[in-house]
């Protein structure tokens, strides 16, 4: 124990529990030297607010900041150098605003596209997930500020969010909703986490020892505050003894006193509640060591990076006949998007912007003096749009249709919108859709109807510039969709397994979840996973993967083919067609992004970490990567592979030991086993073990049959304490 641990010890029972739940709706208790210190929603925006108007669903108001694109935008960057430039930003605010801890960044897969708060999450991929969750982290915690990775976890809907359990196996567990999570403990170290409402597995993510303390702490190494989610804290006392630092919001006392009488009536070790509450007293010097004078942020500047940010993310879904980019011309601008910009989701990460950039300013703007006409309905927008060189369209979903604390229940555009589009389109070929959501919407009718589509989901304050920017090429999009657009939702491989039901969600996708459903289901898809196109065009050549000691490194030569400077994501996905385990086709694996002059050519190197290769082993209940012969491909998006190649990688499976309930099969298919049972079992079985006395039908037949049931198939000829023999030889031979 170190001496600060003693001074925390040395408090009484009532001061150490009083560290573990708020003083207000934001604030820590200061308690006998240890400072308060203040927790704000983000993720995308610091929502501080002051007086005595506060809340978690972002109804009263907060102090001016800058609205940065959210994740369902950011995402679509795939730039965690850009992520975490905006983190370091972000740090800045707080710093101002005097803030110690930033909620976010939300790492939740996106599960199924109903999902009303998956604006907040960055994508249905966790290697995705991770890599931008990290490097947010990197950069808000580089400026003293604390972060808080949320929601931990398998959060990934907001029906009955307080209660539902979300019921999920093992090995989907692991590889799919706890691997984002992983990586962001290991690679940034955030100071805190944040429990979610839900339950796991009948079990509450805040009374979960399992997940809070033997995971969390015991095998990712995560040595910082675990803090609720703002009321999701349904028992002090058991949620303290799993491994609860900090309840939040305020609770008057009422769970001190809980947790100090559990203490006197031996329920509740006292030693618990001493570490929680040294972690608290830990966090709140880190947080105020260096807080120093407030200074004001650079607001123009912070605008600046805002919509750098927000262009890098539109997503050139579609461009036809190259109606992209505009040269100056006469524009008939439609849709109320344009005027009344939808940039931000609803709920806790409502954030005050500093200002707004309107779409249609904007584009005016680059227009340089050519007629740019404006109509919000169907009468007005055909007759614009007839007289126009090209008409703009823009679409989306309302503030209403998605937020936090409900889920959506389709994906479909409004029928009025649709309405607009087809009348627009019937006089207008020339016409480029500009889309604002939160979650995915239907576009199988849109993407027939428009020749061009720009994708912006959402892109904070400075998206209405960004749009402009990308429009008339001033910015080459290069943004690349971080989830599937369905055909239809009936496809989405969660369709059937949402929400919940009776306070239940069965996770029965297991790991095929959003591009791994689609692929292995063979399924057609409106727009891939990691698609996007560009102003100009690039190629792939001399692909080369190298087996290392930590992973694999990929190599690949990228040209800019085409007549402008560009921005390509080059994308590896890996995957084992031989595996023994159920797999998707493909996973990605990295990413790197590369910027080309037109004519220019590159290596690019992305290196695959050994650990992104392994799958969960149930039986083991440990990760490890399977032997064979894989396959790497790269490319522009999850189905626009461009070149592929092998590499065999030995394996770090655990060896399991046969045992008589392991079948003829299995034992026949190891090399080490099969000759040995071969031998012993030739004389055993009728008509011997070799394909040519049974025929291919009967083997498979009797592949099926545990290895101790063949004494009474065997009319005699082998005994069980042969049987017992052959599985000591073969156990033996393989260890």
């Amino acid at each position: 124990m170190t001496p600060y641990d003693t001074r925390i010890a040395e408090l009484s029972l009532p001061q150490r529990a009083a560290l573990g739940s708020g003083a207000t709706f934001w604030t820590t208790k200061a308690v006998d030297g240890v400072p308060a210190i203040m927790l704000t929603d983000g993720p995308h925006g610091v929502r501080k607010q002051s007086g005595s108007a506060t809340d978690h669903l972002g109804v009263a108001s907060s102090e001016p900041a800058t609205c940065f694109p959210p994740a369902v935008g950011l995402s679509q960057t795939w730039d965690p150098e850009l992520v975490e430039r905006i983190g370091v930003a972000l740090g800045d605010e707080c710093r101002s605003l005097g803030v110690h801890v930033l909620l976010g960044p939300g790492v939740n897969i996106k599960r199924d596209p109903r999902c009303g708060r998956n604006f907040e999450y960055y994508s249905e991929d966790p290697l995705l997930s991770g890599a931008l969750g990290a490097a947010w982290v990197r950069g808000v915690q580089s400026r003293g500020v604390g972060a808080s990775l949320k929601h931990f976890a398998v959060n990934n809907a907001e029906h009955d969010r307080m209660r539902a359990s979300s019921d999920v196996d093992e090995r989907t567990l692991r590889e799919i909703y706890l691997r984002a999570f992983e990586r962001v403990v290991r690679d940034a170290a955030p100071w805190t986490v944040m429990c979610s409402y839900n339950r796991i597995n009948g079990t509450y993510a805040a009374e979960n020892a399992w997940l809070l303390t033997e995971v969390l702490r015991g095998e990712w190494g995560f040595d910082g505050v675990v803090v609720s989610d703002w009321g999701a804290v349904r028992d002090r006392v058991a949620a303290v003894a799993a491994g609860l630092d900090l309840e939040m919001p305020a609770t008057g006392g009422i769970t001190d006193a809980d947790v100090v009488s559990a203490v006197q009536e031996g329920a509740l070790d006292e030693s618990v509640v001493t570490r929680a509450a040294g972690r608290v007293a830990r966090l709140a010097a880190r947080a105020t060591e260096n807080a120093g004078t407030r200074t004001p942020f650079d607001a123009d500047a912070h605008h600046r990076l805002a919509r750098e940010a927000a262009a890098q993310a539109v997503v050139l879904l579609k461009n036809d006949g190259e109606v992209l980019p505009l040269s100056p011309s006469t524009l008939a601008v439609i849709g109320p998007f344009a005027q009344a910009p939808r940039y931000q989701g609803g709920g806790s990460s409502h954030v005050n912007p500093t200002r707004v950039d309107i779409p249609l300013d904007e584009i005016r703007s680059h227009a340089a003096g050519h007629e740019v006409t404006y109509s919000p309905d169907v009468a007005s927008a055909v007759d614009a749009a007839r007289s126009a060189d090209t008409a703009i369209v823009f679409l989306g979903l309302s503030a209403e249709a998605e937020s936090e604390g409900y889920d959506r229940d389709d994906i479909d555009l409004p029928a009025e919108q649709l309405d607009l589009l087809r009348a627009v389109v019937d006089v207008q070929p020339r016409t480029v859709v500009v889309l604002a959501h939160g979650g995915v919407v239907r576009l199988d009718e849109v993407a027939t109807l428009a020749p061009a589509i720009l994708d912006g989901a959402l892109l904070g304050q400075a998206g209405g510039g960004a749009i402009a920017d990308v429009l008339f090429g001033a910015v080459n999009p290069s943004g690349r969709l971080a989830e599937t657009v369905p055909l239809r939702l009936q496809d989405s491989p969660s369709y059937l397994n949402f929400p919940s039901e009776r306070g239940h969600t069965v996770y029965g996708e297991r790991v095929f979840v959003g591009y791994r459903g689609y692929d292995a289901r063979d399924i057609a898809v409106a727009f891939p996973f990691g698609h996007g196109l560009s102003y100009t065009t690039f190629a792939y050549s001399d692909l080369r993967v190298a087996e290392g000691r930590d992973g694999v490194t990929v190599r690949v030569t990228v040209e800019n083919s085409g007549a402008r400077a560009g921005r390509e994501v080059v994308q590896a996905y890996t995957g084992l067609p031989s595996s023994r385990v159920a797999r998707p086709p493909r996973t990605l694996a990295g990413f790197a992004g590369v910027t080309l002059a037109p004519g220019e050519q590159t290596t690019v190197e992305i290196p695959v970490r050994r650990s992104d290769l392994a799958y969960w082993d149930v039986a083991a209940h440990r990760w490890a990567v399977e032997a064979g012969e894989y396959t790497v491909w790269v490319g522009a998006s999850s189905r626009d592979l461009r070149l592929s190649a092998t590499v065999k990688l030995e394996g770090d499976e655990p060896v399991q030991p046969f045992t008589a309930e392991s079948t003829l099969g299995e034992i026949l298919t190891d090399p080490v086993a099969a000759p040995l049972a071969v031998a012993a079992l030739s004389e055993a079985v009728p008509g011997g073990t070799g394909e040519s006395a049974l025929g291919t039908d009967l083997l498979k037949m009797i592949a099926s049959i545990p290895l101790g049931r063949l004494a009474g198939f065997s009319a005699g000829r082998i005994t069980r304490a042969q049987l017992d023999a052959l599985l000591v030889s073969i156990n033996s031979a393989r260890s």
